[in-house]
């Protein structure tokens, strides 16, 4: 009797520990993109992006409608990030820049846009500071932590703060997706920090319409 007990007692620890685990991994399936954005990438089908309400480095309010019948290239994370947000926003830049030699019409139709992920540090004055870095038309978004965390959802971003006792100041992990997205609001493309300007240059002449 006591070996049946504890038989069953250990299938149903079995059980729970592997819902759990589903459950985990289904969690993360939704709160990043992952490679599911690198295999269908071009398929406009995929449910990234939504409407939005945010603060631009102006300190003007904007919502999605600001992008309907542009494109885009999207990117998230914040001014405090060491390496990998200034190289994404900086390969954003060349591209568009090579795109305005090559096809100055189709370069004027991509908004390059950037959404912190970090809203108590990035407010408006820092947001226009660390957008001056970078292309003269990127569009930095900010907003309250609630406002943040909408449009993370509506595009499937993953961002948490990382606490270091050790460290002066706090880092945020985070999704590194660069989204191109269509002037109907639909998901076209995504990069990364690694992809080189030139192969993202490559994609918007094939698929931005001048």
């Amino acid at each position: 009797m006591p070996q049946t007990w504890i038989g069953r007692a250990g299938m149903a620890l079995s059980i729970v520990l592997l819902l759990a685990a589903l459950g985990m991994a289904g969690w993360w399936y939704v709160s990043q993109p992952g490679d599911r954005l690198q295999a269908v990438g071009g398929s406009g089908h995929v449910p990234i992006g939504g409407p939005f309400e945010l603060v631009d480095q102006s300190g003007r309010t904007v919502t999605e409608t600001v992008l309907e019948g542009r494109y885009a290239l999207i990117y998230f994370g914040f001014t405090y990030c060491p390496d990998i947000c200034p190289t994404a926003l900086w390969e954003m830049s060349q591209a568009l820049d090579m795109l305005a030699e090559q096809a100055p019409e189709k370069a004027e139709r991509v908004t390059p846009v950037f959404i912190t992920v970090d809203p108590e540090r990035d407010d408006v004055a820092a947001m226009k500071q660390y957008a001056s870095h970078f292309h003269p038309r990127l569009l930095a978004l900010t907003g309250t932590p609630e406002q943040i965390a909408d449009v993370a959802r509506e595009y499937r971003v993953y961002y948490r703060k990382v606490e270091d006792a050790s460290a002066t100041t706090y880092l945020m992990d985070h999704s590194g997706f660069i989204y191109l997205m269509g002037p109907d609001g639909d998901f076209l493309k995504s990069f990364t920090h690694q992809t080189k300007p030139e192969e993202m240059l490559a994609e918007l002449q094939a698929r931005v319409q001048g």
